[in-house]
């Protein structure tokens, strides 16, 4: 792995593009880093556990819960009778109920909640209910939900010209099914919220979100109270990667309604198997799909259906499988295409936000669909890549919007052909696999082109609080939130650079719907450049009017005046930034400031589907070197080279953990992580010893990560991109390999592998090639 390196070109900036450290960093390897189950419980705190539906789908004829109540310790036993207001806790659509009122859509989904002075006997009391169920066959695939013909959604599609004409036409032409898996999260924090009710009605939530105002908001629809008698407080998750997005709410909403009704602080924390059985995870796709293409592999006509399986409710499929239809050309270009999508209602989970929001889903189909396209031409898969890449003749995406940086995607993928010597070891590989009957090599290298801002077009905008201190120290506070990925140590640094001031005499705060309102989620890969640009706003804001008061002051002209090293240089004098911070204060200048931000240039009406719903895209590539076990499946990652493009990095060592640690994520959905639903709709893999995440002993020995050199031509924070989503797809060359490696034992045919590229699914696909298709 690679140590970052202090860029060239931040010699003039004292923190903003320096690998700085993470600033709870030492308090995570100390493990003093406080979390929401270490805040100190109140006096006479009570704990909450959910009682769970036992069955899938059909209706609640009756729930008796006396023996529950008849428990020592036990509180109090909510029900759907017990919400003062409106029993939803969706994001938008109004279709996931706090508790059960008749239908059920899931195994385990929240039927009452019981209240009690431990957690332990909370937990117990929960199983002693008795519930009469009139249980129906639930749905659990998208054939079963495309056989009832249950959606969650409308369908919706886009595209240009007529692709299956183009398709006819074309000299070669393709088609075929690809399933992609979901994957859980797996925070290391799991889904955890403490309320302490206040007076007058008011509650106190501390949750683990990434949607602070969300929280606020559904507290108070399901409470009946106005938004401003909740605050919702968030310092850092243990991780979200999307799960905390929409679905920390509904733990958020069951303590503060325990409080509400037992005027005393209450705290849900859910146990892992809980966690995994009552949180939604990634959604899965079967992708429909063909493609005509020419001999050289230029594709002429492509057209996909990306079925996703949504589970029982909404939530946020919809913008999820759009990000899905925007990510389905990924790097290339198609004269004629069609984008459509279902979203489908199975008796699941309800899924929902992951890491790259669906668009690792559509972006893994289409270089499925350029590996099958190479092996029909015999061509390299490179080639038949570089043959479809945007140009500046063919620029234009699916939904019509621009690529304008085609140079960063042809030099950025030409860079790491050369640095990783793809050919020669093409070359070798081949050689290799020539003289070995069993154990296979394989090679892939893959681009990423990922567009940035949230695709609902009012979620881009940001707000931030900044105070200067009569002694100079500075009180940040802003609406992002800290899951790990380092957002409050950057927009640290955004502000310690405008001010000229040190480190650490930038207070970062916990994020809360008390100082910065009506706040966006944390996602998006967005955190950096939204709220960035707010906080960087209110800072220059303030240092305009400390410069206006030192002009004044000392008669000097405002350019004259310059902030660096903890001090304030006016004409030929200076003083220490806290110097002037107390005579403004004497001079009664405002050193408060409250500021917004924007994303501009971005539109997009999805009804005519046209519009530019990014600001910029971000690009990368990876290669990957693969060994097989054609006899079990077995595999390994050799090495992986990777070139990220981040703009210019407001912090490399930030960012280049990020694309480790996003690399790694986005290996595990593809290799390992296998979610797996028994046909009444139990989830089977609910615990770590069923579901396999990458482990340390899966990285590769020889990971070689770089930031490619480039600026964003979009005005951004210090003309940075963002880097928390994209390098999940940089895995997508991990299971391209995989497929080149089963390939070679029979180069005439394809390769029948869906994702996750498991053992077995490996070894299946292996016994296809050799004629002896498993059972």
């Amino acid at each position: 792995m690679n140590a970052p390196t202090k860029p060239a070109d931040a010699e003039a900036l004292r923190h903003v593009r320096q690998p700085l450290p993470h600033d709870s960093g030492l308090k995570h390897v100390q493990g003093s880093a406080q979390y929401i189950d270490d805040i100190r419980e109140p006096d006479g705190t009570l704990h909450v556990a959910i009682g769970q539906s036992p069955k899938a789908r059909g209706r609640l004829l009756s729930l008796d819960v006396s023996s529950v109540r008849a428990v020592p310790g036990v509180v109090a036993v909510l029900t759907v009778a017990d919400v003062p207001g409106k029993n939803d806790v969706s994001p938008a659509f109004g279709d996931d109920p706090l508790f059960v009122e008749s239908d059920i859509g899931f195994v385990g989904q929240a039927v009452f909640a019981v209240v009690a002075t431990s957690r332990d006997i909370a937990r117990r009391a929960v199983k002693l209910a008795v519930m009469e169920i009139e249980s129906e066959k639930p749905s659990i695939t998208v054939e079963d939900a495309l056989e009832r013909g249950e959606t969650v959604l409308p369908d919706y599609a886009f595209g240009r010209g007529d692709a299956n004409a183009a398709i006819a036409v074309a000299p070669r032409n393709l088609e075929g099914q690809f399933h992609v898996g979901g994957q859980e999260h797996f925070y290391l924090e799991g889904q955890v919220a403490l309320a302490v009710p206040g007076e007058d009605g008011d509650v106190y939530v501390y949750s683990s979100t990434q949607h602070p105002s969300e929280v606020q908001h559904v507290v108070a629809r399901v409470l009946n109270i106005p938004d401003a008698y909740v605050t919702c407080e968030t310092r850092r998750m243990g991780g979200g990667f999307g799960g905390k997005e929409s679905q920390a709410t509904q733990w958020a909403v069951t303590a503060a309604l325990a409080a509400q009704v037992t005027g005393r602080p209450c705290k849900l924390r859910l146990d892992r198997d809980d966690d995994f059985i009552l949180t939604g995870k990634r959604h899965d796709f079967r992708c429909d799909w063909k493609v005509g293409f020419d001999q050289e592999g230029c594709i002429q006509g492509y057209s996909v259906e990306h079925l996703a399986r949504c589970g029982y409710s909404a939530d946020l499929s919809g913008g999820v499988v759009d990000r899905a239809m925007f990510h389905s050309d990924n790097a290339y270009w198609m004269p004629a295409v069609h984008v459509g999508s279902k979203r489908l209602k199975t008796n699941t989970v309800s899924n929902t936000a992951f890491r790259g929001f669906g668009g690792p889903q559509g972006m893994l189909a289409i270089e499925h669909v350029m590996d099958q396209i190479a092996w029909a031409t015999g061509r390299d898969p490179l080639d038949v890549r570089y043959a479809n890449f945007y140009t500046r003749d063919g620029n234009l995406t699916p939904f019509g919007m621009e690529v304008e940086e085609i140079d960063t995607l042809h030099g950025l993928v030409r860079t790491l052909e050369r640095t990783t010597d793809y050919r020669v070891r093409r070359e070798e590989i081949a050689a290799f696999n020539a003289s070995s009957p069993i154990m296979k090599r394989g090679l892939a290298l893959t681009p990423v082109k990922f567009g940035i801002s949230f695709t609902l077009t009012h979620l881009n905008q940001a707000g931030a609080l900044v105070h200067v201190y009569q002694d100079g120290s500075v009180h940040l506070n802003h609406g992002g939130t800290e899951m790990g990925q380092g957002l409050y140590i950057k927009v640290a640094q955004v502000v310690a650079e405008e001010f000229g001031i040190s480190m650490d005499q930038v207070r970062i705060t916990a994020t809360t719907t008390a100082k910065v309102p009506n706040t966006s989620p944390t996602a998006a890969s967005s955190g950096s450049d939204l709220n960035g640009m707010a906080a960087r706003i209110a800072a220059g804001a303030i240092k305009r009017r400390m410069i206006s008061h030192a002009a004044d002051a000392y008669g000097v002209p405002e350019e004259q005046i310059e902030f660096r090293d903890d001090r304030v240089f006016i004409g030929n004098e200076s003083i220490s930034f806290p110097e002037l911070a107390r005579k403004c204060i004497q001079a009664r200048v405002q050193l408060s400031e409250a500021s917004h931000y924007s994303t501009p240039k971005i539109t997009w009406n999805r009804e005519k589907a046209t519009g530019r719903p990014f600001f910029y895209f971000a690009y990368g590539a990876a290669c990957s070197e693969v060994i097989i076990d054609t006899l079990t499946g077995e595999n390994r990652l050799l090495r992986a080279d990777i070139l990220h493009d981040v703009g210019k990095s407001l912090n490399p060592a930030i960012d280049i953990g990020q694309i480790e640690g996003g690399f790694v994520q986005g290996m595990g959905w593809l290799t390992t992580e296998e979610l797996v639903f028994n046909r009444d709709g139990r989830l089977l893999t609910h615990a770590p010893s069923t579901y396999k995440i990458p482990v340390s002993s899966d990285v590769p020995a020889d990971f070689r990560v770089a930031l490619y050199p480039n600026a964003n031509r979009e005005e951004t924070i210090y003309r940075s991109k963002a880097v928390g989503e994209p390098p999940i797809m940089l895995a997508n060359s991990v299971f391209c390999a995989l497929a080149d490696a089963v390939h070679s034992l029979d180069p005439s045919k394809p390769v029948p592998l869906d994702a996750p590229a498991t053992p077995e699914a490996i070894l299946r696909a292996c016994e296809a090639l050799r004629g002896r298709p498993m059972g």
